[in-house]
């Protein structure tokens, strides 16, 4: 049986394997950032089984000696890799991921427009308060940016964040890439994007006023070869109709053509200004940064820091911001790599700002973003809020009042309350509001704004939901202290329709009683003299 012969590609690369991987510097870079992760050894071509892991940094080489040449792993982390299995529901695997990073793949065939895309993005993250990410070059001509799971909320809206994979990571990205590419068209000039080759280009003229695209016409003078009647026309650029000689019927010859230019919206034309007129060069700037949403999906893999990549044969090494402008493709040579954390000390919600744009953005542009309207299922579907005539505290049960004089422990649980409690019995927002953070000054350790906002935002993206039941939830917060109402009550919002109901119907019966203390002997045709006419 003959052996399959090896292309070139795979022995240059097998050829230095076993060299690079042998350091021990680099089984720790890799075997360090494999914590929590699904990882995947390459053989060349194939991908190795899934899922898998490493236990030590020897297991690094170990792989490669079994003839393993680059290293993958998830955006997602869990509790424990190995416990997945392939057909898991959402609800699985929520039980075993801890977590995710954001992780941003620019995939564009010229690594200078890969740069510029990577430092685009870089901007983004720095006009929304973001200062510390990670950013490497993925092996080939390309870029992988990170923001760390720790870097973004717990929890939104009640629900924990770790449990919105892949949907509020989508969102974040197609936000990012929609900013970026503003970003991008201040980076890169005219003459750089027609140098971009196979690539959907559209050139145009534009109004120097308005800077929309003029539109294209042609002026055409018409001669009669007959008779030698001549006629000028505005016609469509590119349209070929034919003209008859009205006098002698016969068809009319093109002597003269020329191109004009109209903007609309100025209602200006090139022939009376041709000087507000100028060249336009439209580029798909997403198309060339290959920001794709897809590649954020579950289990989905990308190429570990310092692992080789097959096709180029160079590391995929860490980069700092300044390594960056002056990257080369050479500065990622396997022998000469030096080792860096590619994971970035950021701080606890360091990306706050940039979620809520987020999902500003993302509720406004849902088909730019790839998500489609949300409708809520469940036990609440139809539910709507009450609309109760007194929102006096008075009336809320005593866990909700223990809540509104301020909590040490469980604040964010006591939000998830207050917001859901508030918005079931019909207040307007803005009263929640104030309400929210008048709650959140009395808190022995206030909430930070910033959460308290995305908590908000998340709120309202959605229909009411009722707050949760008490007794248990409530215990865990320590706020529950029932009384004899709370004994046959099972919810908050009930208890307070309740209290409302019985303050509306002590108004009545007093409102009922001084009316008949005042005029004790009053008939009552006296009193509603329409109903004494009508009888007659």
């Amino acid at each position: 049986m003959e052996s399959k012969e090896i292309s070139f590609k795979e022995q240059r690369i097998r050829k230095i394997t076993n060299l690079y991987y042998s350091k021990p510097e680099i089984q720790k870079a890799i075997f360090d950032f494999s914590k929590n992760r699904e990882i995947c050894p390459r053989y060349f071509e194939g991908f190795g089984k899934r899922p898998d892991s490493f236990e030590y940094p020897g297991d690094v080489f170990e792989l490669v000696k079994r003839g393993a040449t680059s290293f993958n792993c998830s955006e997602e982390l869990w509790s424990d890799p190995l416990k997945i299995e392939t057909g898991m529901n959402e609800k699985q695997l929520n039980e075993l991921r801890i977590g995710w990073d954001l992780v941003i793949d620019i995939d564009c065939k010229y690594i200078d427009f890969s740069k510029k895309a990577t430092q685009a993005i870089i901007k983004v993250f720095k006009d929304h308060q973001i200062k510390n990410y990670g950013v490497k070059f993925s092996g080939n001509k390309g870029f992988h940016i990170i923001l760390p799971f720790k870097a973004f909320p717990k929890e939104i809206a009640g629900e924990k964040t770790k449990d919105l994979f892949p949907d509020l990571p989508r969102k974040i990205l197609g936000y990012v890439r929609f900013k970026a590419e503003e970003e991008m068209r201040n980076l890169i000039s005219e003459e750089e994007l027609e140098s971009f080759k196979d690539t959907k280009i559209k050139k145009g003229i534009k109004c120097n006023n308005c800077k929309e695209i003029a539109q294209e016409y042609e002026s055409v003078e018409y001669l009669c070869t007959k008779c030698f009647r001549r006629e000028t026309k505005k016609i469509f650029s590119g349209e070929k109709k034919e003209f008859k000689c009205p006098d002698c019927r016969t068809p009319f010859k093109i002597n003269h053509s020329e191109k004009i230019y109209e903007c609309k919206k100025c209602n200006i034309s090139s022939k009376d200004k041709p000087n507000n007129f100028s060249r336009h060069i439209e580029i798909d700037l997403f198309d060339l940064m290959g920001l794709d949403l897809i590649l954020i999906s579950p289990r989905h893999l990308f190429r570990m820091p310092y692992s080789l990549h097959e096709s180029s044969g160079l590391a995929s090494i860490v980069l700092n911001e300044q390594e960056l402008e002056k990257f080369d493709l050479k500065d990622a040579t396997p022998l000469s790599v030096k080792i860096k954390d590619f994971m970035p000390k950021c701080k606890d919600n360091e990306a706050d700002y940039l979620v809520r744009e987020a999902l500003d953005w993302a509720k406004n542009n849902q088909i730019s973003s790839g998500e489609s309207t949300e409708i809520l299922k469940g036990k609440y579907a139809d539910f709507k809020p009450i609309k109760l005539n007194n929102l006096s505290e008075e009336h809320f049960p005593p866990c909700v009042k223990n809540i509104l004089k301020g909590v040490s422990d469980g604040k964010k649980r006591s939000l998830f309350v207050l917001i859901n409690l508030f918005r079931s019995i019909g207040m307007d927002k803005e009263e929640l509001e104030k309400r929210i953070y008048e709650w959140n000054k009395k808190n022995e350790v206030s909430l930070r704004e910033g959460y308290v906002q995305t908590q908000l935002l998340w709120a309202y993206r959605k229909k009411p939901i009722m707050p949760p039941n008490c007794k248990e939830f409530y215990q865990g917060i320590g706020v529950c202290q029932p009384n004899e109402l709370c004994s046959s009550i099972k919810n908050p919002v009930n208890y307070i329709v309740r209290k409302n109901y019985f303050s509306n119907n002590k108004q009545d019966k007093k409102y009922t009683k001084s009316t008949k203390t005042t005029n004790p002997k009053t008939p009552i045709k006296k009193i509603n003299p329409n109903i004494n006419n009508k009888n007659k």
